[in-house]
This record gives C-alpha cells, structure tokens and sequence, in this order.
C-alpha cells in the first residue's frame, strides 16, 4: 500500500512539474508575440535587442517604454485577480466568488472615477486609495446583502451582481458629467492595460508583492478553512482573523489592479477552477499556480484583443467578457444542478 501511495506521489508531482514547464513556456510564448505584435511592425531582432539594450532608436523605445511596461502590467493583474479570486473562492466557500461577480471592481470603479471627476489633478499614486475604499465598501455591502436570512453562494452572487451593476450606472453617470475626458474613462472602464507606463507599473507593483506575499503565508490556513468552520476551529485555526486578513489581501490586490487597468473581469473567476482542476484544494499550490495562470490569460487575452479592431486597439476586458460571461453561466448551472 505504501508504495503504491508512493507512486502515486510520483505521478503527481511529475504530472504538476509538466504542467508547469507548459505554463511557463506557454507564457514567455505570450510575453514574445506580445512584445512582437502592434500596430508598428518591428523585427524580431530589434525586439530581443530592446529588452536587453537601449540604443535610443524609435523601434526600441516603442519596445521599452510602451510595449514592455504593458507586459508587465498584464502579468501583474492577471496574477492579483487570480490570487483575489481564489481568496474569495475561499473566505465565502462560494465556486461564483470573484472580483467582477460580487461587485469588488465596480466598487473601486466608481470611487476612482468619482476621484477623478472631483479632483481632476489626482494622481495614480493617489488613486489607489480610493479604489481600496470602493473595493472594501462593495465587498462589505454584498457581504452584508447575501448575508440576510441565511447565506448561500447563489445569494452571494444575486447580491453582488446586483451591487455591480448598482455602481455601475452610478459610475456611467459620473462619467457623463465628465464629457472632457469621455473617451479615456470608456476606455479604461472596459479594462484595459493599452495605456500601461512605468509609472503604472511602479503603482501596482509594491501592493501586488505584497499582496501575494500575504497569500503565501495564508495558503496553509485556507486548506484548513476549506475543510469546514467547525474543522478548521477544532484543528486551532483562528478563522475569523484568517477571514479578515485573507479579505484585506483581495482589497489590496483588486483595488491595486482596478486602479490602473480599470474593471478587467473574470479572471477571478475562471483561473481558481482551472488551477483547481490540475492540482486540488491545497492553496499552497493554489495560489501559486493562480499567479502563473492568471498571468498568462491575461497576457493572452490582451494579444487577442489587439486584432479586434487591427490596427487599432480594443480593451482587453472585451475578451475576458467573452470567455468568463459563458463560464459563469456554466458554474451557477452547475451550482444548481447539484442542489436539485
């Protein structure tokens, strides 16, 4: 029996350590066409040449200042909605929670345009902030919302879905005060990480390192708190604090995230399903193998989204739409099959 358990063990560890060097190739695949594709051809030489030296020519500053940046900024919030997703996946044990369908980024939507309609000089730096107010006052109303006369994770994502689309015409409205700048919010409020600078970069980073950081150090509690309240209490676990602290993470991932790319939705929610697919319940796999596909959905959607509208761009939130909107159908279809 032992070795049979061993074996076992082998083919699961060989079978992860496949999936990984699949992924990794199947990103640097998407950072390389990423890099590549856009509206100036650009050799592949002149690229590989960019990322390694500047020699101030125009190719290779397209390649340093604008398509790199965006890489990065995509590898960032692809990987902050996947860990926020399967956080929330976990603290509400609800298969529909994630930062678009409970409402968290139409949250920080709203207050960062309403930051920038009221003070117009406001700076990214500055709209992170209000972007973690609107994610932690959303999260607390839905919360609040689906909690009334008995949560279930139906009645979790009802209200959420109702506090989406609540702020979202609160915001489309906000943005109709602001005619001045009507093409750059609509822009950014489908999601979009066209615009992305160094500075952008600079803004999300500290909060995205430490916002996985924290999620590392909580992946062995999740596990626990996944097993049942009662079992996680009994095991010593304080879950209340885990709840809270694992909740402040998603505020900081999401919000950091929505600032600077705007709304992007579904990546929270379909990544933990497929990562749960591949290697179980246990978070200490979870969520790193959430940063690693989670970057690459969204460094592929956003290459996808460039032929669109070719040459021209289109927000990268129209393809996450695509694949996510018929995904969440298919989980609450399945959510309620099991019950019936």
């Amino acid at each position: 029996m032992r070795f049979l358990q061993k074996e076992k063990s082998k083919d699961n560890l060989s079978f992860r350590l496949m999936i990984v060097v699949i992924s990794l190739v199947v990103l640097f695949l998407g950072i390389a066409v990423s890099l590549y594709i856009g509206s100036r051809n650009i050799s592949l030489q002149a690229v590989i040449k960019a990322i390694f030296i500047e020699d101030g020519s125009k190719d290779n500053l397209i390649i340093r200042t604008i398509r790199l940046p965006r890489v990065v900024m995509s590898i960032c919030i692809g990987a902050n909605l996947a860990v926020a997703g399967v956080l929330m996946q976990g603290i509400t044990r609800n298969p529909l929670a994630s930062p678009q369908v409970f409402g968290i980024n139409s949250g920080a939507s709203f207050l960062v345009v309403a930051a920038t309609v009221i003070f117009p000089s406001v700076t990214n730096y500055s709209l992170v902030y209000f972007a973690f107010i609107g994610t932690a006052l959303s999260g607390g109303l839905v919360y609040f919302m689906g909690s009334v006369g008995g949560m279930t994770p139906v009645k979790l994502a009802l209200a959420g879905m109702a506090i989406h689309f609540l702020l979202s015409s609160f915001t489309q409205g906000m943005i109709l005060i602001n005619e001045n700048s009507l093409d750059k919010i609509m822009h950014w409020m489908a999601g979009s990480v066209s615009g992305g600078t160094w500075d952008s970069v600079s803004v999300i980073l500290p909060w995205t390192v430490l916002g996985l950081f924290i999620a590392f150090l909580l992946a062995s509690s999740m596990t626990i708190l996944d097993l049942g309240e009662e079992i996680a209490k009994g095991l010593g676990q304080k879950t209340e604090l885990i709840r809270m602290i694992a909740g402040i993470v998603v505020i900081m991932l999401a919000g950091a995230s929505v600032s600077v790319a705007g709304p992007i939705g579904f990546i929270g929610l379909i990544v933990p399903h497929i990562v749960k697919y591949f290697v179980g319940t246990d978070y200490r796999l979870r969520i790193p193998f959430c940063i690693l596909f989670g970057s690459i959905l969204l460094v592929c959607a956003d290459v996808v989204s460039r032929f669109i509208a070719y040459p021209f761009e289109s927000p990268v939130g129209i393809v996450t739409a695509a694949i996510g909107g018929p995904f969440f159908l298919y989980l609450a279809q399945r959510k309620r099959g099991t019950k019936e």
